[in-house]
This record gives structure tokens, C-alpha cells and sequence, in this order.
């Protein structure tokens, strides 16, 4: 059962699949991530007000469903604001635009599951003038088109998805990743962040954010060392996912697909800007290889 634990004077988070950062000022209180679904927002919002907090405002790290798609319901039972940086508060008002960038064309059903696709929410776009006193953000992007991590007044950070820990790099082994010059980018200026306490979204709360910093960029270089080595010869973006599946043990299913599938263009669009890789036609067909 979810339970709000106290990380600080004004700082508090909901145990949940996404944790759910609370931060309160007053008789008022904002969310950082809303969760997955309506079930999820039912358990956050009884949780906050059980403690006798209004929800005022939630501030989102980035669009994906499982952090945005409780904020409909939470909108709708409270009349509060929803925010975004930059594109991602079009996708949140435009979800459907999640599936369709993932596969590239019009998704089919099942590729529009709630683990995709969250509800549609009106939302604002973030910026500084619409924090709380005592509420800060920064940008960390790369896991989606734009992603933040909010820090509370006591020194608490809120990391979105920048990082995994060990276990669950080692379990899906090729995260989620949108642009992976920025996600380096990110995580070297994360790492030299001062702060208290980090809260990753799906991990466990950490004190020193350095060294999971140094083991999510450790594995985004082995990543493409296994691509450049998968583009010793002519390949296909289709075969080039296959063969990373296999070589990482990754079962294969329509959203796993979507999700490996742009990740992979993402690896490729990065080593062909660093000039490691290049396309090359045979025919028809585009193919990668190696330079």
C-alpha cells in the first residue's frame, strides 16, 4: 500500500511505480508527476488530502504516460494546473503525438495503450514565474523532447527519469532515450549537482547522485559499442533491432518495438553526427555501417 513519507520540512513523496513528489506551502500543495493512470491519482489525491492539503498545481518532469497520465483525473477532482516543459505540454494536451513519433506513422491500437498513451490534460508550458517560493527546476534532457528535475526548498531533488539504477539498467539494459548527446549532456551536469536527496523516478531514493550518473553513461557507451560492432557490415534499421534484442536478451512485443525501435534511430542519429557511422544505400534499402 502506497504511503507519503516526509523527506523534508516542506518536501514529501508517494511510494508508486513513478514516485510522486509533494511539495507544500501553506495549506497548498503541488505534485512533481502525477503517476500512470486514474487508479494511481485516487490513491495520491486521498493521500494529500488525508493530510489536509489542497492540490494547487502538478508539475510534470516530462510527457510520458507514466508520469502524466493521472493528471487528467487529477485536474478534473481538483481544478488544479498542470505544467510541462517546452513541446511536452503539447504532448500532454496531444497525446496521441506519443505513439505516432515512437512508431512514425498513425499507431495502431495497441500501440496506443495507457502505458503509451496517457489522457489527454490541458497543460501550460513551465516556467519560472508559476514555482511556488522554494521551488527550483532544471533542464535534464534526452529521455524525452524535454525533461526537468524540480528541487524543493529542503534541498530534495526530483530526477524524472536522467537515471536507473544498476538492477534495472541491467535488466532492460537499453533504456528509453530520445537524444543521447543531451542525455550525456545531462547527466555530466547532474552529477556535479549538490543536493540532499535525489529521488529517480524508478529507483530507490539516493543521497550521492555521482556514481548512478557515471553507470547510466558507462552504459550508454557500451550501447554503442555492441551498434558500431552490429554495423561492421551493411545493415538495416529493422535487423540492427533484432540483433539488439537478441544480443541483450530482450523479449520483443509492439511496444517494446516502438520503444527499441526509436531508441536505436536515436544511437544511430548520435554515432553518424560523431562520424562513426554513416547510411549507405543498397537499391532501395538504407542501410548503416561503419566508417
Amino acid at each position: 500500500m502506497s504511503e507519503i513519507h516526509q523527506l523534508g520540512e516542506h518536501t514529501f513523496y508517494i511510494d508508486q511505480t513513478t514516485n510522486v513528489g509533494v511539495y507544500v506551502y501553506g495549506k497548498n500543495c503541488c505534485l512533481i508527476d502525477a503517476g500512470l493512470d486514474k487508479s494511481i491519482g485516487e490513491t495520491v489525491l486521498k493521500l494529500i488530502t488525508d493530510k489536509g492539503l489542497k492540490l494547487e498545481k502538478i508539475f510534470l518532469t516530462h510527457s510520458h504516460a507514466d508520469h502524466a497520465g493521472a493528471c487528467a483525473y487529477l485536474k478534473e477532482q481538483t481544478g488544479c494546473t498542470v505544467y510541462a516543459p517546452g513541446v511536452c505540454a503539447q504532448l500532454v494536451r496531444y497525446p496521441y503525438l506519443i505513439p505516432t513519433t515512437l512508431y512514425g506513422g498513425f499507431p495502431s491500437a495497441r500501440m496506443r495503450s495507457k502505458f503509451v498513451m496517457p489522457e489527454a490534460c490541458e497543460c501550460e508550458e513551465l516556467s519560472e514565474s508559476v514555482l511556488p517560493k522554494g521551488l527550483s527546476f532544471m533542464h535534464i534532457d534526452g529521455h524525452d523532447f524535454e525533461q526537468v528535475a524540480f528541487c524543493t526548498s529542503d534541498m530534495v531533488w526530483f530526477i524524472g527519469d536522467a537515471v536507473s539504477d544498476k538492477t534495472t539498467i541491467d535488466r532492460y539494459r537499453i533504456p528509453f532515450l530520445y537524444d543521447i548527446k543531451a542525455h550525456l549532456s545531462s547527466l555530466e551536469r547532474l552529477k556535479n549537482t549538490e543536493g540532499k536527496i535525489f529521488v529517480p523516478s524508478h529507483s530507490a531514493l539516493v543521497n550521492e547522485i555521482k556514481t548512478l550518473c557515471e553507470e547510466n553513461a558507462a552504459d550508454v557507451f557500451e550501447v554503442c559499442t555492441v551498434i558500431k560492432r552490429l554495423c561492421q557490415n551493411a545493415i538495416s534499421i529493422d535487423e540492427l533491432i533484432a540483433k539488439l534484442l537478441g544480443e541483450f536478451g530482450i523479449k520483443l512485443y509492439v511496444m517494446q518495438y516502438e520503444l527499441i525501435g526509436e531508441t536505436a534511430r536515436s544511437y544511430l542519429s548520435y554515432l553518424t553526427e560523431k562520424r562513426e557511422i554513416s547510411c549507405v544505400f543498397d537499391g532501395n534499402k538504407l542501410l548503416w555501417k561503419i566508417i
